[in-house]
């Protein structure tokens, strides 16, 4: 063969060496859609329920600060809060809603947060083994409060969970439990409920039984919240 096609023929096979023809492109990835929204938890109920432990510190704090008894006439009563150390409750919350109920013109009258003696009335959110000893010689069992003779010890257990007789209204069950307690600090006794049907005097033991009344956590029910 002559030389001259010889080379010709070894370029062709070089070239049919060469590499492949690049492959096709992968087809494009498919369009990503949005992850559909997480659903909004309901207000944690709201936030999940407090657990209260049986026993914390032991050790009361009073809560600093102070309030003014609501506009009126009549005699201005001093008390202060006090909240056991260790509880899963924000004292100044505490401190306010037991204001606020005091000072309604549904309770007993008008009542100054201060955060220094000489007071009327302590009002003291306590632990259940707390208020177990906080009440002696009275038997709480570690369920309900008392007044003790210098404090309305709130069981913190109650305050958390409130009674089944009230139906899961927990605010209304808060504000008898401070009118209850407060109105043996001022003097008042234990009562019995008056017929079927009727609103608990305040001084009823609502957080062991109704009997055939309604709840109530007022002293002054009849009175508008508006003061009318």
């Amino acid at each position: 063969m002559p030389l001259l096609a010889l080379l010709l023929l070894l370029l062709v096979a070089a070239a049919g060496c060469t590499s492949a023809p690049p492959a096709p492109a992968p087809p494009p990835p498919p369009p990503r859609t949005a992850a559909p929204p997480k659903p909004i938890a309901p207000a944690q109920e709201e936030k999940e329920k407090v657990q209260v432990p049986h026993s914390a510190s032991g050790r009361y704090a009073v809560v600093r600060g102070g309030a003014p008894a609501r506009p009126g006439r009549g005699r201005v009563m001093r008390y202060l809060v006090e909240v056991e150390r260790g509880l899963p409750f924000d004292p100044a919350e505490f401190a306010a809603e037991v204001h606020r109920t005091l000072n309604d013109v549904r309770g007993w009258g008008r009542f100054q947060r201060v955060d220094h003696g000489p007071v009327r009335v302590r009002v003291a959110l306590s632990s259940p083994r707390l208020t177990i000893r906080q009440c002696l010689p009275l038997r709480t069992g570690g369920e309900l409060s008392c007044w003790n003779g210098r404090r309305s010890v709130i069981n913190a257990l109650r305050w958390a969970e409130g009674v089944p007789q009230y139906g899961g209204d927990l605010a209304a069950y808060r504000r008898y439990l401070i009118s209850h307690e407060v109105g043996h600090g001022l003097g008042h006794h234990h009562r019995s409920c008056p017929g079927p049907g009727r609103p608990a005097p305040v001084m009823v033991q609502q957080s062991k039984s109704l009997g055939r009344c309604r709840p109530n956590p007022w002293p002054f029910p009849h009175r508008r919240p508006d003061g009318r």
